[in-house]
């Protein structure tokens, strides 16, 4: 049985991921990339869909014990776990190498303290868990075959087979050290070369060093932000400059419910607000990769842009439902692929365009092509920024003419105005500020409630919507503006849990409400971020430090954050660990460090 959302630990390589429970266990790996098949789901079923346990011995009737302590290595995606037991204590240290070759997992047990019997039990299942491969010895080493896809298992200890497991039982004493390796590889190919556990663990280690020294920030929640930008940095892949919204799929918003989605593809407005938080965090490599990725994945084509795209660039995301896998504590179904790649999200072209003025503003070296891309997605929304769409949520009920999307279309004009008028670029100014003045009247005249002295979900409306938190993060209105402050006190009085944490908008509970969906979910933890900088923007700094700092306990105990927070349940849902809530963690951290409002 796959453990709570919050007891899993991640690892990862910049190209794929792994996710290892507590207990030791390895319950979702794809291999070679992000969006690859599943080696390892039990994650999203059972035993019997793959998974690699390494701790303690235990009996065959018991639940396997879960670690006693663990950490990141120092600010590293080094994962060390720690076992009391009444033999003595063992260490067991997770990481995967920064890729140079094939893909590796490697895992060194090393004793502490007296004699502890330990088990090593790898079950590999293909295609999701779909597939039993072929596991043989080659010279020495133990393979695991199926179709296209070989996983190589190294280790010195004795390995033997049963019930279609391969089991290693030894014992460890202090000072021991025991490696185990899996490494992917083309089936058709030669074997990958023999792993190096301790110089590629050496090496690992020096690399997140060094990374993590280019941070510019050294405020007051330096350790939050810095495991931030570590998480970021692990969902980007390297080949492309590419960033996953999460690396999993289909772990509920609601547990027991159908809001599960495959989210291991790169998201323009998630990739976007990514971009700004590792400029204001003085990573620009990284920036400039997102932004390379970003223009050759749009192509000359913003006409047909999509909201999200393959981690390559990839536009085909077909979704398709795994019916073999029953999904994470029962919650189906399982999804691959992603059917909202192709709706219409007017809010992009805002994201995108934002984007890349921070860039043009932060002196990114520039990139003429990103200028022309600006100024073609303007030419775009002059002639659709009126038209109804999906919004920024992904609803797969009907279209309508969301206010946070009219919001984000007026950002992406204003913006490219901006471009213009510091003499990077060329376009017809004045047509473009009457289109800005024309986006804003209607917004202003169709999107607020008087009455109530709120913006609304969508025009004609009466339901609130967490997205318009954004307004004065975006500039469209003035913080002291008194729609705005009325829309922030309106979300808190209706939108809020009984804890004090954002719901993006209501939902219909057993029918199918405004985004086409039965069921509920849990709080979002974006819009609960938006709420602590909308807080402290409009002066009430100590709530909003308060705020921030109760989202910050929601964090497990290394520092990750899923997609929401069942407020009933006390755990967190959705995707895991989730680029959407690292982000603006970064942001408010940035802002209440600016207005000094932090605690001693």
């Amino acid at each position: 049985m796959a453990g709570r959302i919050e007891d899993y630990a991640l690892i990862g390589d910049m190209q794929t991921a792994a996710l290892v429970c507590r207990d030791g266990t390895v319950d979702w790996l794809c291999l070679p990339r992000f969006d690859s098949h599943a080696v390892f789901a039990g994650l999203l079923g059972t035993e019997e869909h793959g998974f690699w346990r390494l701790g303690p011995a235990h009996a065959a009737d018991a639940e396997p014990p879960t670690a006693s302590r663990r950490r990141y290595r120092g600010d590293s995606l080094i994962l060390e776990s720690e076992w009391d037991t009444p033999r003595g204590t063992v260490r067991v240290t997770d990481f995967m190498p920064p890729r140079d070759g094939a893909p590796q997992v490697i895992r060194i047990v090393e004793g502490v303290s007296g004699r502890v019997p330990m088990r090593s039990a790898l079950r590999m299942r293909f295609s999701y868990g779909r597939v039993v491969p072929w596991v043989h010895k080659h010279e020495g080493r133990t393979v695991a075959v199926a179709g296209p896809d070989s996983v190589w298992f190294d280790t010195e200890c004795e390995t033997y087979g049963k019930a279609l497991t391969t089991y290693s039982d030894f014992t460890v004493t202090p000072g021991d050290r025991i490696a185990f390796t899996i490494s992917w590889q083309p089936s058709h190919k030669e074997p990958p070369p023999l792993p190096e556990p301790e110089p590629s663990l050496q090496a690992t280690e020096e690399f997140w060093r060094e990374w993590v020294e280019h941070c510019t920030y050294h405020g007051p929640y330096r350790e939050a932000v810095v495991r931030s930008l570590i998480t970021l940095k692990a969902l980007t892949y390297a080949p492309t400059g590419g960033i996953v919204a999460a690396p999993t799929t289909s772990l509920p918003e609601h547990i027991g419910g159908v809001r599960n989605w495959d989210y291991r593809y790169t998201w323009l407005r998630d990739a976007a607000i990514t971009l700004s938080s590792l400029l204001r965090t003085g990573y620009r490599d990284e920036a400039r990769a997102w932004r390379e990725w970003l223009l050759r994945a749009v192509a000359g084509d913003p006409e047909n842009l999509q909201i999200m795209y393959g981690i390559a660039g990839e536009r085909e995301l077909g979704e398709a439902e795994l019916e073999w896998l029953p999904g994470y504590e029962n919650s189906a179904p399982v999804r691959v692929g992603n059917g909202a790649a192709h709706q219409l999200q007017l809010d992009v072209y805002g994201e995108v365009t934002e984007a890349l003025h921070l860039a043009h503003m932060t002196g990114l070296a520039r990139n003429d092509y990103a200028s022309l891309l600006q100024l073609k997605l303007i030419r775009y929304l002059e002639d659709h920024w009126d038209e109804p769409d999906e919004g920024i949520w992904e609803v797969r009920g009907p279209r309508r003419h969301f206010v946070h999307s009219k919001v984000m279309a007026w950002v992406a004009v204003d913006r490219t105005i901006k471009l213009i008028e510091s003499g990077d670029a060329d376009g017809p100014l004045e047509k473009w500020r009457e289109l800005r003045d024309d986006i804003h009247r209607d917004v202003c005249e169709k999107g607020y409630d008087k009455e109530r002295n709120t913006f609304t979900q969508s025009y004609g409306s009466k339901e609130l919507d967490a997205s318009l938190l954004l307004i004065p993060q975006m500039g469209f209105l003035p913080p002291d503006d008194k729609r705005v402050i009325g829309t922030i006190e309106a979300i808190q009085r209706e939108l809020s849990t009984p804890d004090g944490f954002i719901l993006r908008y209501p939902t219909a509970g057993a029918d199918e409400g405004v985004d086409g969906l039965p069921g509920d979910e849990g709080a979002f933890l974006a819009c609960s971020f938006w709420m602590a900088d909308d807080l402290a923007m409009i002066g009430r700094v100590d709530e909003a430090r308060k705020l921030f700092e109760k989202l910050l306990s929601l964090r497990n105990d290394l520092g990750l954050l899923a997609e929401e927070w069942d407020p009933e349940l006390k755990r967190q849902v959705g995707n895991f660990p989730q680029a959407f809530s690292h982000v603006p963690l970064i942001d408010t951290a940035l802002r209440l460090t600016a207005s000094g409002a932090y605690g001693g």
